[in-house]
């Protein structure tokens, strides 16, 4: 192990050192102050003559007298089943005062994407309990499906009801299941909101939980969510767990990558981000998946708040370039008192259909979910209608979408943070709403399901009406 001491410059989280033989990218570093402190950082770039270290724990206490040492590995996560039940910080160190964590053995938190030909296809329901996921944007076990919201909305919360709720059905289950918490500059508050939803539920014992606060360094969260993947991958493809990986705030850790790559003043892409943010998104999301002949799969929930609650905004728009759907969340419902406040009409899960159907939920999931949609987004538009010319301008038919889009809201997506239902209630519930309504407006409906569950509250409607 050489040791430099020759500093050049210390530019944000950022050391700059002059070395005389070559230094692995991505190999840890340990700086020495002055003072005898210790701190890690990484080699973010290397070329003849100069490194750039990014340092995890920030450059405070940093001079050009620091000593540099290079430890010639990457940085490695310690895995082990102990892990779970455990509380990490975001540079994978234990926090919680537990017992010491001995690991089976280390590995690097690099990682790379499942290989397209290794894939298992998702075709796996996964049942979170929120009947506007799993009725109409349904998870699929080796998805990745991000939640897009907007600063002060309770994201957190849903995030924390999906955690505690998710799980396989029953008579599908050959592996355990796991939740990876990972979380990105948060608040302090928000870590004990979720420390004591995780405690009080139980679910503490079943997750990994990986907290990077507001006020610890940017740089460590970008090393957050590798570690938290690494963990995953370990639960996943060598002790065959179904794990499910939370991220939150995507957000926070696009800001981190900005930071630096300021710090390395280099030419920026859109609104001041790297042009290499998409590729670096896409290395996180990537590792989430199923791989033929494995039992266990990831997957992944990132959660990413929109600036301004612009969704053309470039972390939303590369996530949802990247992942296979979004799940949004509306700050009107919101204001409406509604929870979770999912605006299921912009949300999509891309595999839904691959997951739901005979044998998975229920045969007439995907024709139910289709005529809630439909009619909702008809009952939608009659109320910017409404608006103009008043509600008696309407027909008779015109108001029966308005009130199935009121009741939509308050019956259907309306369930609070602590209701946990099965998929039989959801569709059931989606077949109370579509009764309301005739049943010659439901064309999308097969007649098989329309004789088994449709029960007509009202007489026909007719056109001339």
């Amino acid at each position: 192990m050489k040791e430099y001491k020759t500093v050049t410059e210390i530019s944000g989280p950022l050391v700059f050192a002059e070395v005389d033989e070559p230094v692995g990218y991505d190999e840890i570093v340990e700086i020495e102050t002055p003072s005898g402190e210790t701190k890690r950082g990484q080699v973010l770039e290397t070329s003849d003559g100069l490194v750039a270290i990014q340092v995890f724990e920030g450059t405070s206490g940093l001079d050009r007298d620091a000593s540099v040492r290079f430890i010639g590995e990457t940085l490695k996560m310690p895995v082990t089943e102990e892990l779970l039940g455990r509380v990490l910080d975001g540079s994978g160190e234990p926090i919680d005062d537990g017992p010491e964590i001995v690991p089976e053995r280390r590995q690097e938190i690099v990682g790379q994407a499942i290989n397209p030909y290794a894939r298992e296809y998702p075709e796996e329901f996964i049942r979170t309990g929120v009947s506007a996921i799993d009725g109409m944007n349904t998870l699929v076990r080796g998805q990745k499906l991000p939640i897009f919201s907007s600063s002060g909305l309770p994201h957190n919360d849903l995030a924390l009801q999906i955690a505690r709720q998710a799980a396989v059905p029953e008579e599908s289950e050959e592996s355990e299941f796991a939740v990876i918490f990972g979380a990105m500059g948060i608040t302090q508050e928000e870590a004990n909101e979720f420390m004591d939803d995780f405690e009080r539920t139980g679910a503490l014992e079943r997750s990994v939980v990986f907290m990077n606060l507001a006020d610890d360094p940017a740089v460590e969260r970008t090393v957050t969510p590798r570690l938290a993947l690494t963990t995953a991958e370990y639960l996943a493809f060598e002790k065959d767990y179904h794990v499910l990986v939370i991220l939150t705030d995507m957000t926070n850790y696009c800001e981190a990558l900005r930071e630096i790559g300021a710090a390395r003043e280099e030419v920026p892409g859109r609104r001041g981000y790297p042009g290499y943010m998409y590729t670096d998104l896409a290395q996180l999301y990537e590792r989430a998946g199923r791989i033929k002949g494995e039992d266990g799969s990831i997957t992944q929930i990132p959660i990413l708040t929109m600036p301004s609650n612009d969704i053309t905004h470039p972390i939303p728009d590369l996530t949802g370039y990247i992942t296979e759907g979004q799940i949004i969340v509306d700050p009107d419902l919101n204001s409406q008192g509604i929870e979770p406040p999912i605006d299921v009409l912009p949300s999509l899960s891309r595999l839904m259909d691959d997951g739901i159907g005979e044998g998975l939920t229920r045969a007439d999931h995907s024709d139910v979910a289709n005529q809630l949609y439909a009619a909702y987004a008809e009952g939608e538009d009659l109320r910017d209608l409404v608006n103009i010319v008043g509600r008696e301008a309407l027909s008779e038919r015109d108001n029966k979408y308005l009130d199935f889009a009121d009741r939509f809201e308050e019956e259907f997506i309306q369930q609070g943070y602590d209701t946990n239902y099965e998929i039989d209630e959801t569709l059931s519930t989606g077949w109370e709403l579509l009764s309301m309504l005739p049943r010659e407006e439901l064309n999308r409906v097969g007649e098989e399901f329309l004789d088994q569950y449709y029960e007509e509250d009202a007489e026909p409607v007719t056109a001339d009406d």
